[in-house]
């Protein structure tokens, strides 16, 4: 079969209008791509549009505050992700003169890409014949040669690999690859794919041996833990102690508050005469204001179940403060970037967090 002519065929009568799809500048195609990892189209075109109206060129990215980045990159999530972009965008500017690199082995080295997004760029800005390799190629692939190796394997990415380069159009590299994965996301569905409509119907192997519904095949499941977190908003009447996520774990370098992480959601007395308790308030006297109810936070590889303790102290500068603890104003911190869970708390909080 000619298996790319007839996905480039159907990429021109059924692909999506996408902004990064009409253009050939690298900055623009590796924004999309690195706002795309792990982030549906839907969500991600909101921030793309964001991105490129704040930072129009790649020196304008480099040139912001990381804050400015992360806040913008607020709700994506996989926040090592816009650490990276901004990284990146400083290592264009200063090593390759503001001009991303159109070979393959180069784009690889910069932070943040990997072999999809190195093939993806030089493919479409540069018409370079690197196939690209997502979970939906992954997915039609499998699915149309019945490959039962496991996707997550060493031997199975390997074989993949080259099987999708050895299916590149050459002579459209572009072409093939945004036209292989729009397949996968309009066509091929993980659940329920659309065989009746599909193009390559009568030379999908797997809807002949009707292994459809198991493919593609994973070795490694996902091991989640949960995690219980009790947060400490401290504050009087205007000022607000807050804290920046600086060890490596989920959020790194955004704002929240200072934190008791416990086994369990614990009663009120225990947490209160918790050693970190003792040390965030040396025994000096608080007001409980309110204890939330519990917020339940899925992320991939965890699950949060918090709650959040509103509470008033006469002096802030009573707190015990570290390097990553400061006072601000509450009406300042809307402006810091941070997480999902804690943007979702300042919504339903019965604190004033909202400029006047």
């Amino acid at each position: 079969m000619d298996f790319s002519k007839k996905l480039i065929k159907w990429y021109g009568e059924n692909q999506r209008d996408l902004p990064w799809r009409k253009t050939t500048n690298p900055y623009f195609i590796w924004l999309s791509e690195i706002i795309l990892q792990q982030t549906r189209v839907a969500q991600g075109l909101d921030y793309y549009l964001k991105f490129v109206e704040l930072f129009p060129t790649v020196q304008d990215l480099a040139n912001a505050k990381e804050e400015t980045v992360i806040k913008t990159w607020q709700g994506l999530g996989y926040y090592s992700r816009a650490r990276n972009l901004h990284a990146t965008a400083k290592i264009i500017c200063d090593d390759y003169n503001g001009e991303f690199p159109a070979e393959y082995n180069e784009l690889i080295k910069l932070k943040g890409v990997g072999d999809y997004t190195a093939s993806a760029i030089s493919s479409f800005a540069f018409k370079k014949p690197y196939a690209v390799l997502d979970g939906n190629v992954y997915r039609v692939l499998s699915r149309i040669f019945d490959i039962d190796l496991p996707i997550d394997s060493n031997s199975g990415k390997k074989y993949f690999r080259e099987l999708a380069q050895e299916l590149i159009n050459v002579k459209k590299p572009d072409f093939h690859n945004q036209a292989i994965m729009e397949f996968g996301a309009l066509c091929c569905l993980p659940k329920k794919p659309h065989c009746e409509d599909c193009v390559l119907h009568d030379s999908c192997l797997a809807l002949k041996n009707d292994t459809v519904s198991i493919l593609p095949i994973k070795e490694k499941k996902i091991k989640k833990r949960t995690r219980y977190f009790n947060y400490l908003v401290v504050s009087n009447h205007t000022d607000l102690i807050i804290h920046k996520r600086t060890e490596k774990d989920i959020w790194e370098n955004l704002f929240d508050f200072p934190l008791i992480e416990t086994e369990d959601l614990n009663d009120e007395q225990t947490i209160i005469g918790s050693e970190q308790w003792k040390h965030f308030f040396n025994d000096h006297q608080v007001t409980i204001k309110n204890i939330s109810n519990e917020f339940k936070h899925v992320l991939t590889h965890q699950t949060l179940k918090v709650k959040f303790w509103e509470i008033e102290l006469s002096s802030l500068a009573l707190f015990q403060i570290s390097n990553q603890y400061k006072i601000i104003k509450k009406i300042d911190f809307q402006e810091l970037p941070v997480p999902k869970l804690i943007e979702n708390y300042l919504t339903l909080s019965t604190l004033s967090f909202a400029k006047p």
